[in-house]
Order: C-alpha cells, then structure tokens, then sequence
C-alpha cells in the first residue's frame, strides 16, 4: 500500500476509515472490476411476474389486512442539490447577455432546443409565480425578461435553486399552493406506509439541507396532515462520512490534493445501504425523490404499491414457514424438495448442478441459507428507452445464477453476445422497491452481509486539471442488494415519473389539471 502520513492516519480516524479498507479500495484499483456477465434478460414468464386486475385486487387487499400488525416505513433518497437539473439554465446564463444579442438569434446560434422549450412553455412551471414576485414583469426585451427571470431562480441572491435539494423545489401547481416532491411524498406515504394514523418516513438528505427540510415541513404539515387525516414520523440521515471512498492517481497510487492531503469522494447512492440498515421496520418502501405525480394519478401510484407488497407479505409468509421447518429439523425428503420448488420459482433462487448429489443434511444447510435472506420486490416497467439499469439474470464467476438490477455502466458495451442480451430486455428498473428486512423470528438481517463488493464502479474525474480515478461502491439497487432474494414485477409506466431535467416538469404527469 502507499506510504500513508502521520497527518493521513488522523485523517481517516476522523472520518471512521480503516487501513484496511483503504488498502482493499486500492487492490480493486489495481485488479480492477469485472463487467458483470449477463446471462439473460429477464422478461415476463422468466424473472418477471404480471397480475391480472383480479390478481392485483387480492394482493391489495392481502396487504391492508396484514399491515395492521406491521411497523412499515418508506424510506426516499434525496440528497444532494438540484443543479444538474437546471444545466441548461445555467449554460445558458453563462453564454447570454441580453444587451449584446436578441434572444431568437441567440436560439439560432446555438440551437438550444431545451431553452427554448423551457421559454415557450415558462407559464406552466410551478416556480412562475414567486419569480415574478420577485422580478416584476416590465423589461425591456424578451431576452432580459428570461435573463432575469433564470437568474433570479438559480442565484444565490435570487430564490437560490441551484442550490436547493431537488426534494423541495416546487414540482407542482395546485390551485392554491405549489407542492415540493417532499410534500408529494407525505402524501403518497399516507396511504400506504401508514400503521393506524401514522406514516413513517425517512429521507436520506445532505447535513446542510436539514434546516431547508425542516422548515418546509413546518409549512406543510397541518395542510397535508389535515388533508390526509396522518400524522407523520419523519426522520432524516446523512451519507456517513465513513463511506467516502480514496481517489487515486492513473498509476493507482494515492492521489493528494495541492495541500498535499487525501482526496476523498462521495461513495455514491450504494453507500446508503448504511442508512437503510439503521432503519426498524417490518416493511419497507424505496422510492426516489423526484418521482413523484399529481393527484389524478396517485391512485394507480399506490395500488402498485400496495400490490407489490401485498406480494411480499404473501412470499414471506411461505418463507418463514419453510425458515422455521428448516431450524426445527422437521423436514422430510419430500419436504425438501417442495422447498427447493418454491425458491425457485416463486424467489427466482437458482442452485448448481451439484445440488442433488449432497446428503439430505448438506441440502437443509443450502436451503437455510438460500431463505434466510432479505426479500425485496422491485416494479419494473415497460422499456421506452431511457438510460439506466435493468433486470437481468446474471452468472458470477462461481457460475451461480440470480436476478439482478444492472446498470449501464456494469455491462461490457464492447462484446457483442452482451449487446445481443441487452437488446432484448424489455422492462427498465424505475427504483420502485418494496422490501422485507426480518426473519421468521422478527429478527433484521444485517444488510450489510449481503453486499457484493466486486459490484461497484470506477470512473474517471479530475481535480485541479490532474485526472484521477474515483471508486463508487456498489450501488443501493444493485451490488448492495446483490445477494437479497429478488423478485420482479410489471408496474404501470405512470409510475415511473422522474425529474431529471426542468423540462421534464411540463410532461402531463406532472401538469395538475
């Protein structure tokens, strides 16, 4: 390992980092991580279920009748600022002075579709109301007008939301109110991650958007508790400083700033699976903060909700029973094989060839194992080209077989078999998790013995005009769930509604009529 300072130990003390993961961080480095080998796309009939409607109905009603004796949480994703969001205001801010050109030739010039999408249609974003109030309405040209008007949304001296979290940015515009992604969230929250007349939500947010959290909190909570009949148990956590992962320089040795330090950067969303392990619950929901809709579509949002983890609930009750034979010692040969059938196929579990040559004792160990495990059941829906991660079944290099969520980033883009398989998926993973943490005991699992370490990511960044590589851990969805059981299932599209862009705010999802 790299030499490390005196002044580089107290370092990594004061952020909770062993010398040991320092020096295994650098060994991936240097060794590298495999693409993951697709074996398969997972499709409807092989790794994905479908209900019909009458399916659907009697999952919903399996899960309002069993949540009554469940502690159930949701649990949103929601750190960091909103500029990526606004990266085309923001180039545009910098290339545009409005007493130097006409604003239609500035859109001749560049062909800047985004902005000129973002003008024309400026009345039907939620944020128009509080930047006029701020800017008035009179200018002189169209140019200065929308020069202001982006200026005063992103500046520091302005409303400031380039640098706001994009969980408390105004999304939606009600007749009387406009409504963050964080208050859309409490809302949807009532109905399915409630236990009487309280829902529980956690959101993982940056330290220094607590007071921002708090404070829209304040200002929502009689409205929507009024409106939901909920009382709402909200906490908040921070991605832990501990999960910071060494840059290193191109020849893998430790890359150090012009002070001469360590540079540490963000381990990515797959360091939340900390946060996630700190969570108590029977239950719990996972969905992305910018995924949010309006009010005539929150119903088809929570039935799939509620279908997903009624389908949980029905798995686990087999699970636990099977669990508990298994512990007692109560299984007979046939037995066993009526356990091995239902990790097949009904938790997607794949086992070697080797299986049946094992001694009834060496199965039962193999079949503990295989179902004392976190279950998570994850919507998929309909593949129309976006960019991100799918379901696959995946075979590591043991040649062990599961279903995975794999990213873009994991496949080898270069080998042509891998593109082929690609090309056939048809669903696409929009972060829409139901998960069971506990045992047959009521015990949790401890998450974080279910991580698979070679799934993470190395990418190039640089710092100070020097190019380094960073190392992302293996991400919430993916490699931190790599060994949980997995199930997949078809969800409507409309449940899938991100915001990654501001334009994405004019789609009709995110219109209130």
């Amino acid at each position: 390992m790299s030499l490390l300072l005196e002044s580089d130990l107290e370092y990594l003390h004061s952020k909770g980092i062993t010398k040991d993961k320092i020096r295994d961080q650098l060994e991936t480095f240097r060794e590298g991580i495999p693409y993951v080998n697709l074996e398969k796309a997972a499709i409807i009939g092989d790794g994905i279920s479908k209900f019909s409607p009458t399916e659907e109905k009697s999952l919903i009603t399996e899960f309002d009748k069993a949540k009554t004796g469940l502690t159930l949480l949701k649990f949103v994703p929601a750190s960091g600022a909103a500029s990526r969001m606004f990266k085309a205001l923001f180039n545009f801010l910098d290339a545009y002075h409005p007493s130097e050109e006409k604003l239609k030739d500035y859109f001749e010039r560049t062909g800047d579709k985004d902005l000129k999408l973002f003008h024309e249609q400026m009345e039907s974003f939620p944020f128009l109301l509080p930047v006029i109030e701020r800017i008035g309405s009179s200018f002189d040209s169209e140019g200065e007008e929308l020069h202001q008007f982006v200026k005063e949304m992103l500046s520091e001296k302005g409303l400031n939301y380039g640098f706001y979290p994009k969980g408390l940015l105004p999304f939606h515009k009600h007749v009387r109110h406009t409504a963050t992604p964080f208050e859309e969230h409490l809302i949807e929250g009532s109905v399915y991650a409630k236990t009487g007349s309280v829902a529980k939500l956690h959101f993982t947010i940056s330290e220094q958007h607590t007071e921002l959290f708090n404070k829209e909190y304040e200002t929502i909570n009689t409205r929507v508790s009024q409106m939901t009949k909920t009382s709402f148990d909200i906490s908040y956590s921070y991605q832990k400083s501990s999960t910071d992962t060494i840059a290193v320089n191109l020849d893998n040795t430790l890359f150090r700033n012009s002070d001469g330090s360590l540079l540490f950067r963000p381990g990515g969303h797959g360091a939340l699976i900390e946060n996630l392990n700190e969570q108590n619950a029977d239950i719990i929901f996972i969905k992305n903060i910018d995924n949010v809709v309006v009010p005539e579509n929150a119903q088809v949002v929570t039935n799939s909700k509620k279908v997903l983890a009624g389908f949980l609930i029905r798995l686990q009750q087999k699970a636990f029973i099977y669990a508990k034979l298994l512990d007692e010692h109560k299984v007979k040969d046939e037995q066993l094989i009526t356990i091995k059938e239902f990790l097949e196929e009904e938790l997607n579990v794949r086992f070697t060839d080797s299986y049946d040559s094992f001694s009834p004792e060496e199965q039962v160990k193999i079949l503990q194992d295989k179902i004392n495990r976190p279950i998570r059941v994850c919507g998929m829906v309909k593949n129309e080209g976006e960019p991100g991660g799918g379901p696959f079944w995946v075979k590591d290099a043991k040649n062990r077989v599961s279903l995975q969520i794999v990213e873009s980033a994991q496949m080898d883009a270069s080998n042509e078999d891998q593109n082929e398989i690609v090309a056939q998926a048809t669903h696409f993973n929009p972060v829409d998790l139901v998960c069971g943490v506990r045992n047959y005991k009521g015990e949790k699992y401890d998450l974080m013995n279910f991580i698979d370490p070679r799934q993470g990511f190395i990418t190039g960044k640089t710092k100070d005009g020097k190019e380094l590589k960073a190392l992302e851990l293996p991400g919430l969805w993916n490699g931190a769930m790599a060994y949980w059981n997995t199930i997949f299932v078809e969800v409507p599209l409309l449940t899938f509604n991100p915001v990654k862009t501001v334009n994405d705010l004019l789609k009709p999802s995110h219109q209130v009529r």
